[in-house]
């Protein structure tokens, strides 16, 4: 009896699985492998919960790895829902609810699809799930735990599909061979405090914090490369705390994330935010410091094997040849990326972590079809 992927999105999507919390998703998804003969593994790290499972010993032929995560961002107000977010009502061929679309649809297609395979047409070789709780938190011990359990108990895949969503309005018409690297600076400017009637008595480091956000407003970091677009950054708070008009505040903080390509490193755009903060504070006398935290480097899979192998699969079952792209946002491809190749490939996007996340249910059965000819011509 095959795997109902749409009725398996459901009961996840049931699952309340808010990051950290595992609400009982990997609970059912470690039962469900089991049966099917997986071998599986919880690989819980600090309070975040995942799930490796395996199915073929690993010493004959290939390992083709699936990785996803069944951790979900918050509801906001449920009262902007229409649908109970963890109901997974359908409406209109429509499934609502969060994490119908980032990511539980994804988890679900592809463990049928390796569930089914596995029972249909044993392969010559093995499949690896490695699903984590952790992608939409801090990512610390999630995906990379795993990754680390998998090096240390000599565990490997060959290749990797994560499934997260990748298109933008259709069915089939992206997949991504990389992402941009993301890094948020957050920079203090201090200076002296002062009546603002007597300016000249005070270091004013709001006036000094704007110049530099002024000159990082302008600054054109690259104008892109072979394979990505132009980095990007953006101011994301200013802040004073101040609540008096008629006090120039001691200091005052500014947040900036910046997405880049393959021309920069964290490191290099540490060095250039630093250069920018000295000759800010050379200019005013404010002083300036900076941390920097850094979620992920770019990188890029080149087209090949399997870049092809999923977009023969895609258009096959879609009809469309899908773009590889390097656009959006950060997955946890940024750590497979140093285990094995890894492209992603999922559903439409459109709606995810928003009210009303929802998605077409007839996209799931064919995100499982997607998932099952990548699994078969692999092992072909």
């Amino acid at each position: 009896m095959s795997v109902d992927a749409v009725k398996l999105t459901a009961d996840l999507v049931r699952c309340a699985s808010v990051t950290p919390v595992e609400g009982g998703a990997l609970v059912l998804l470690d039962k469900l492998l089991t049966e099917a003969g997986f071998e599986t593994t919880r690989v819980d790290r600090g309070e975040v919960c995942n799930l490796f499972a395996r199915w073929g010993s690993g010493n004959n032929g290939r390992t083709f790895g699936f990785n996803g995560h069944t951790d979900v961002v918050p509801i906001g107000n449920i009262d902007d829902w229409t649908q109970d977010p963890f109901r997974a009502e359908i409406v209109d061929g429509f499934m609502y609810g969060r994490g119908t679309t980032d990511m539980k649809s994804g988890v679900a297609a592809f463990a049928a699809a390796a569930i089914d395979f596995v029972r249909n047409t044993p392969p010559d070789g093995s499949i690896v799930l490695a699903i984590t709780g952790d992608e939409e938190g801090d990512a610390v011990d999630g995906t990379v735990a795993l990754l680390d359990w998998m090096e240390a108990n000599g565990e490997r895949m060959d290749h990797c599909l994560v499934g997260e969503p990748t298109s933008p309005n259709t069915m089939g018409e992206m997949m991504k061979i990389g992402r941009r690297g993301s890094m948020t600076g957050f920079i203090t400017a201090r200076g002296v405090q002062g009546h603002s009637a007597y300016p000249h008595r005070a270091k004013n480091p709001v006036h000094a914090m704007g110049q530099l956000v002024a000159a990082l407003a302008r600054a054109e970091l690259d104008a892109g490369t072979e394979h990505f677009d132009p980095s990007t950054l953006a101011v994301t708070t200013f802040d004073t705390g101040n609540p008096a008009t008629n006090v120039i505040p001691a200091s005052c903080k500014m947040t900036a994330n910046i997405r880049f390509n393959d021309s920069h490193s964290g490191a290099s755009l540490t060095d250039w935010l630093e250069a920018q903060a000295a000759e800010t504070e050379a200019a005013t006398g404010v002083t300036f410091s900076l941390k920097v935290k850094i979620s992920g480097e770019s990188f890029f899979t080149p087209p090949g094997e399997l870049s092809s192998l999923v977009a023969k699969a895609v258009e096959a079952q879609t009809g469309v040849v899908p773009e590889m792209s390097t656009s959006g946002g950060t997955s946890d491809a940024r750590f497979v990326k140093s285990h094995c190749p890894v492209v992603e490939f999922g559903l439409v996007g459109k709606t995810m972590h928003q009210v009303d996340e929802r998605v077409e249910v007839t996209q799931i059965g064919q995100l499982k079809a997607i998932y099952t000819q990548i699994l078969r011509d692999y092992f072909a």
